[in-house]
């Protein structure tokens, strides 16, 4: 463990708190500025809510069906990733004489594979977090699927309500997926030392945060032109 100093488990440590502070923020926003996610949230509702009113059904299940998609292609890339990084990890040596080019340096074979697991970690959990996403806009689909035709059915309303707060709870996985996509490329840097590392998840987390709280489609989904507040529940 000589290859690591203190400003190294300093960065790490930094990159860590980025990452999960970053889905604290996102997840639970300040009530008078909700983030990207939370607006979409109660997009995802109201789409229940029409859903409801709308015959026949099957624009709905297209759009469940391209959310599946989209979760099975992240999880099909995370799998990739995952496998390349343990062939580096057999083959650290070459890796060692990339970095040794870059940053002129000579740590052991072992510094630099333990580096690579940081990345591996953080492509094991987006992996997680996509197939658990694929399964939750499955289970999604099922339950839209139970939702009767008829709208004056007394479980018509709760069925839907149930179909709407489980494809939250999809998309909610699959964000925390991308974000651990984003950071596990910051850690990428490590590689280079603690300086890269540590601006790397700087910039990583400053466009994660802008894209939540500044981006364009974000004031467009906050212009007063529906009655969608972007709201929780009991908020």
């Amino acid at each position: 463990m000589s290859g690591f100093t203190p400003w190294d488990a300093a960065a790490v440590l930094f990159l860590a708190l980025c990452w999960m502070g970053a889905s604290l923020i996102i997840e639970h926003p300040p009530r008078r500025r909700p983030s990207m996610s939370t607006l979409m949230a109660a997009y995802r509702r109201e789409w229940m809510v029409q859903f409801v009113h709308r015959s026949p059904r099957i624009f709905d299940s297209q759009i469940v069906s391209n959310l599946r998609q989209g979760t099975a292609f992240f999880a099909s890339a995370s799998m990739i990733a995952i496998g390349g990084g343990f062939a580096l990890l057999g083959n650290a040596d070459q890796l060692r004489g990339v970095a040794a080019d870059l940053t002129e340096s000579a740590d052991p074979v072992v510094v630099f594979e333990i580096k690579l697991m940081v990345m591996l970690l953080f492509a094991a959990n987006a992996f997680l977090k996509f197939v658990w996403s694929h399964r939750l806009f499955g289970y999604t689909s099922v339950l839209m699927a139970a939702v009767p035709e008829d709208v004056s059915d007394p479980v018509t309303m709760p069925r839907a309500q149930k179909a709407a707060e489980i494809n939250v709870t999809g998309a909610r996985s699959y964000n925390r997926g991308l974000r651990s996509v984003y950071f596990g490329i910051a850690s990428a840097a490590w590689l280079g030392g603690a300086l890269p590392l540590t601006l790397a998840t700087i910039v990583t987390l400053a466009v994660v945060l802008r894209r939540e709280f500044a981006s364009v489609s974000r004031a467009v989904l906050l212009e007063p032109t529906d009655r969608t507040t972007g709201q929780t529940p009991g908020s």
